[in-house]
């Protein structure tokens, strides 16, 4: 008797939260488990892209089956999720931000323009600036995930003919970030942002941009299934994902510049970073990892809007339409000082 009524008394106090909770904070809060969820299911794969994507000698050979085998036998499982933490500590506030301020700007371009059609235009101008604020909040962290990534460091225990061990350069995420502004100063926890945010507005106005519009041709009995979210999501990922690729492997290398031995003359601005990869290293290297890509893309968008959406109907946020109505009244409402 006395647990259930601890329980109720629980409920009551989780009800009480989420009510006096205002509708931001719970989109920040949705986006933010969104975000964490499906990174970590996704981290292995991840950690392999970005190897490909830098060239590390010993992986770019093996293909993605040598390369699983490889991080296993030199450093176990856990190095399937070396950088994660970074990667996860990154993704929680971008994704927060990201959903979140996608939220906000839709609904203040509805406001201030009230002609404009709720079409996926709109989708598509909301995501891009959403997707842009949150990389100027969260870029550092994207850049230390990477660095840690990019690291391979055999186990003491195994000596594996041909694989190549390296002395750890960072020894974690904190390590990396007073390194990185020992060596390079601020500027230098903002490399690569360029492409980021080039890529970045793009891809995330196509991404809601295409996960709204699939969303709008599903009957309404079955807008709320699971499945149907995860499919609009895996399609919506992989079409932004294609166009936008090229520019995230500029980004990747960007980052792991003074990493890289073999390295002599220091990667400039993105153009002469594209031309340079184009040049050096061939057209095919900035699709390098894109296959891997395609198969990490498709369940972390599906992941990450599927849990958006549940979490945000967990919180109770009142559906956009009754959103935007009640804030257009407050705003229509005369001030008392005026």
């Amino acid at each position: 008797m006395t647990e259930k009524r601890e329980k109720r008394e629980m409920g009551m106090l989780l009800d009480g939260i989420i009510d006096g909770m205002p509708v931001f904070a719970k989109e920040l809060v949705a986006g933010g488990v969104a975000g964490g969820l499906a990174k970590t299911v996704v981290a292995p794969l991840e950690r392999v892209k970005i190897l490909f994507q830098t060239r590390r000698d010993e992986f770019k050979a093996v293909g993605l089956y040598g390369s699983f085998k490889r991080l296993a036998h030199t450093e176990g499982i856990m190095g399937f999720y070396r950088g994660n933490g970074a990667s996860v500590a990154r993704i929680v506030p971008y994704a927060a931000l990201h959903y979140m301020t996608y939220e906000q700007y839709r609904r203040w371009i509805i406001l201030s323009f009230p002609d404009i059609g709720r079409g996926p235009v709109l989708d598509l101008v909301a995501g891009s600036f959403a997707g842009g604020t949150a990389v100027l909040f969260t870029y550092p962290l994207d850049l230390v995930r990477t660095k840690l990534a990019y690291q391979v460091v055999s186990s003491s225990k195994v000596n594996i003919h041909g694989v190549v061990g390296t002395e750890e350069v960072y020894k974690g995420i904190r390590d990396c970030f007073s390194k990185t502004l020992k060596e390079s100063g601020l500027r230098g926890l903002y490399r690569g942002v360029a492409p980021s945010l080039y890529g970045i507005f793009p891809y995330a106005g196509l991404k809601f941009y295409f996960y709204e519009e699939m969303k709008r041709h599903v009957p309404e009995e079955h807008k709320k299934d699971i499945v149907v979210k995860l499919v609009c999501g895996s399609v919506a990922g992989l079409l932004g994902q294609t166009f936008t690729y090229p520019l995230d492997v500029v980004r990747r290398q960007m980052q792991v510049q003074r990493l890289l031995v073999s390295n002599n003359a220091e990667l400039k601005g993105t153009m002469e970073t594209l031309i340079m990869i184009m040049q050096r290293q061939g057209w095919k290297q900035l699709f390098s990892g894109l296959s891997i890509n395609y198969l990490k893309v498709v369940p972390s968008v599906a992941i990450g809007f599927t849990v958006y959406d549940i979490m945000k109907a967990s919180l109770r946020v009142p559906s956009r339409d009754v959103i935007e109505v009640v804030t257009a009244e407050r705003n229509s409402q005369p001030s008392l000082h005026s």
